[in-house]
């Protein structure tokens, strides 16, 4: 525990070049005391840490000084290639920098942990894309990533619609939901989010903007993601499930909220073990087509069209299988043609 605490205090160090005795406490969630004993422990090993005086002093590392990773567990040597995404950075022009940065990091470490890379190929993969959906990335991707990564103003041409829009967009960062690719930026005084995949120009000026430090790009997808679902979600309908069908129901809805609420708006079972629920949904049609793949483990009770359209399809299905089976013609053989 207190040699990842001396390496930690060594590296904050190292990438901040001076800290006060309080803010490394804060830091590593420590006494100020306990910082005085580790940097003694520090300068007892050789590190040369020294203490500057007066209001604006702290603790430096003498100039130059720089300490190989050799601190790394093999949990974490492992974690780090485990984090890298090389099919997303290769869409944004990051591959090469990618694999520079592995192959450093990779040089650093100590000789026992250099299959790191291996052991975490061999059994980790990321497969971003949904199925049976393997697209190129979006054109302008790469374009747009040097522009957030240089903080470089935009004029971005939009597809919405029929139309073509121009927004002067200062560029705040990338994110990949489900195969797609999203642009958050800002526009005037409003933050705005632009699918990747409808933008038809990019030009990138001089012009470079002051970015806002505070702003949390994985907060801000977290809450505009969870606000435009339920936004969707304007129609409710009371459905009566059996205990298969409730438990069915989670790969059905497009949210983990979504189905804790269900959960939550359940009364007591009835003597069968089923239960009346409400249910948000995008639409009437849109629940008909949802609640069809739960087959007999459900029954529509509100409202009386959603219901009348369930009872319409038990009673095709009921039709179709009243007989034997008898198909019209003989099914193809694919497989022969290949």
């Amino acid at each position: 525990m207190r040699a990842s605490r001396l390496i930690s205090l060594l590296l904050l160090l190292q990438s901040r070049g001076s800290m006060t005795a309080g803010e490394l406490a804060r830091e590593l969630e420590i006494s100020e005391r306990t910082v005085y004993r580790d940097v003694l422990a520090l300068s007892a090993a050789g590190v040369p840490v020294y203490a500057d005086r007066g209001r604006a002093g702290g603790y430096r590392l003498l100039g130059g000084y720089r300490t190989r990773l050799t601190g790394l567990t093999r949990d974490e040597a492992e974690a780090l290639f485990l984090a890298g995404l090389p099919g997303p950075a290769g869409d944004m022009g990051l591959a090469d920098a990618v694999a520079s940065a592995e192959l450093k990091v990779l040089a650093a470490l100590p000789p026992a942990l250099r299959d790191a890379p291996a052991r975490t190929g061999q059994r980790f993969h990321l497969d971003v894309p949904g199925w049976f959906r393997e697209t190129p990335p979006p054109p302008w991707l790469a374009e747009l990533a040097r522009a957030v990564w240089s903080d470089r103003v935009v004029d971005l041409r939009y597809r919405r619609g029929e139309k073509e829009v121009t927004r002067r967009v200062q560029p705040y960062g990338l994110v990949l939901k489900s195969g797609v690719w999203y642009l958050v930026g800002r526009v005037g005084e409003d933050v705005r989010t632009y699918r990747v995949d409808r933008v038809t120009g990019v030009e990138v000026g001089e012009e470079h903007f002051e970015r806002n430090e505070g702003f949390d790009l994985a907060g801000h997808w977290r809450e505009q993601a969870g606000e435009f679902l339920r936004t969707m979600l304007r129609a409710e309908v009371t459905v009566r499930l059996s205990p298969a069908g409730l438990r069915q129901l989670r790969r059905l809805v497009d949210a983990p909220y979504v189905y804790d609420e269900v959960v939550a708006s359940v009364g007591e079972p009835d003597e069968q073990g089923w239960v009346v629920a409400r249910l948000p949904v995008e639409s009437v049609g849109v629940a008909y087509a949802q609640l069809l793949a739960l087959g007999p483990e459900v029954e529509a009770l509100d409202p009386p069209e959603l219901r009348a359209e369930m009872a319409g399809a038990a009673r095709r299905a009921a039709a179709r299988y009243d007989g034997p089976a008898v198909p019209r013609h003989r099914p193809t053989d694919q497989r022969a043609r290949r």
